[in-house]
């Protein structure tokens, strides 16, 4: 089992803060989020209060005390922010530099140049999936937003119609294919073959992919006509655009962690050795933080040294890319809060203790468990190592390809329906300027539609191979 495998399944059972039986439980989970959505739809308070006193009523009505149900949240929420707030934090400093010198320009400038009108979509979504095959989703996010909120502002297009493209692609690399972390962990799980497990991922993804971007997207766009939020849009470069960097700097600035991060995912696939000096270098040069601080620093002489930038200007810019940020980072740190009270009062556990006597298909058991864990605790990770370290016995007695479906099946289980307990959920939601409810109707939709439809791939190729 590789270091990565055990140190998420340590993490995954935690002892409960509470004894309450499942029927308690379950009425907790529900009045929990009743009162989140409430809070936000209803009486319009700010998302960062209404997922904390979600989080203390989950919590009160499962009967925990209070004082654990708080080290919870602000557990929660501190391991959020640390996983993903850093991430956040370099991705708007990368993105005000691409603004300001002009690089990003040069991007859209580009992609504009070579697709439009038909085109575009499926020109976000080769990106995204391209882009997002070794990264966690939330980076792929902080890298993207900034050329699809541009992409949309400068083409006239919809907003949805080239956002959920872009989100498709991310997530269904974050369920589907390796070397992505969460199908890592699971094939690891269930002993499934790397290869074969890749050759299904991308048979599964490319349809799946298919349908629930380019195509979803023009239903989405008709049922949220929104535009792209002014306050995130990279404002075009004040410079003399003669000034901005070339599209291959450009480019290569945005692609150095996707680079480094792919490099650390062969390497890990290659070596195998958590002790061999040149898989532990890249364990940390291909680390999200570092690669991304590592693109940022090459940002100053690739983005700002062409565009005409001082010494004296490069810290009054970053000052000014963490500012729009703070609400998002509060937002994302209170939903990780929540989805650890979720945790921590036993609610995953319960859903693995309730679906042990369900008497179905193996393929189906392994999506149903990932899917119930997924809309309990709002992670997919979670839901990945809790339903694959759940039915990896039974993948004892399939054969190579069946072990490989089981572990797509897990994947696609794990992405389903994401609302208010998953920071995703409020990550897209901030970025694009959504409200709960426009965010549930695109988002949320379009994550079920990935699950939906890789589910159903994966059952039918158990009956044709």
């Amino acid at each position: 089992m590789t270091r990565l495998s055990v140190e998420m399944l340590a993490a995954d059972a935690p002892e409960p803060i509470t004894s309450a039986g499942h029927a308690q439980l379950g009425i907790a989970v529900l009045a929990g989020i009743a009162v989140i959505v409430l809070l936000i739809t209803k009486f319009k308070l700010h998302a960062f209060l209404s997922l904390t006193i979600g989080s203390l009523a989950l919590g009160a009505i499962a009967g925990a005390p209070l004082d654990k149900v708080l080290l919870s949240f602000s557990a929660g929420l501190g391991s959020t922010v640390a996983g993903v707030g850093v991430l956040i934090a370099l991705g708007a400093v990368l993105g005000k530099m691409l603004a300001d010198s002009g690089g990003a320009d040069q991007i859209v400038d580009t992609i504009l140049a070579k697709a439009g009108g038909r085109s575009m979509p499926w020109a976000m979504v080769l990106i995204a999936s391209v882009i997002g095959l070794p990264l966690f989703f939330e980076v792929g996010i902080v890298l993207l937003i900034p050329v699809v909120l541009m992409v949309a502002k400068r083409g006239n297009y919809s907003l949805m119609r080239i956002g959920i493209p872009a989100l498709a692609g991310l997530s269904v690399m974050h369920g589907l294919v390796p070397p992505h972390p969460g199908p890592l962990v699971a094939i690891d799980a269930v002993g499934a073959d790397l290869g074969v497990t890749l050759a299904l991922g991308v048979l599964v993804a490319v349809p799946t992919v298919i349908i629930a971007g380019p195509v979803f997207s023009k239903y989405a766009a008709r049922w949220v006509d929104v535009p792209a939020p002014e306050k995130m849009i990279p404002q075009r470069a004040s410079e003399d655009l003669e000034k901005r960097p070339g599209f291959g700097a450009t480019l290569f600035t945005v692609l150095l962690p996707v680079i480094l991060m792919l490099a650390k995912a062969l390497v890990d696939i290659v070596v195998d050795d958590p002790e061999n000096a040149v898989q532990r270098v890249f364990d940390v040069i291909g680390a999200p933080m570092i690669a991304l601080l590592a693109s940022v620093l090459v940002g100053i002489f690739t983005l700002l040294r062409p565009a005409g930038f001082s010494k004296e200007r490069i810290s009054p810019l970053v000052e000014k890319s963490l500012m729009p940020i703070a609400g998002i980072l509060l937002i994302v740190g209170a939903g990780g809060g929540f989805k650890q009270t979720l945790i921590d009062t036993g609610v995953g556990q319960m859903v693995l203790d309730i679906s042990e006597d369900w008497a179905i298909p193996a393929l189906l058991l392994a999506w149903l468990i990932a899917v119930v864990i997924r809309l309990a605790t709002g992670s997919a990770t979670v839901a990945t190592v809790s339903a694959a370290g759940l039915v990896a016995p039974l993948a004892a007695d399939m054969s190579t390809t069946h072990a490989a479906l089981l572990v797509l099946a897990i994947g696609a289980g794990s992405l389903f329906f994401s609302h208010v307990n998953d920071a995703g959920f409020w990550m897209v939601k901030e970025y694009f300027g959504l409200s709960v409810g426009q965010n549930i109707k695109t988002w949320s939709v379009m994550e079920t539609i990935i699950s939906v439809v890789a589910g159903g791939l994966v059952l039918l190729l158990s009956l044709v191979i």
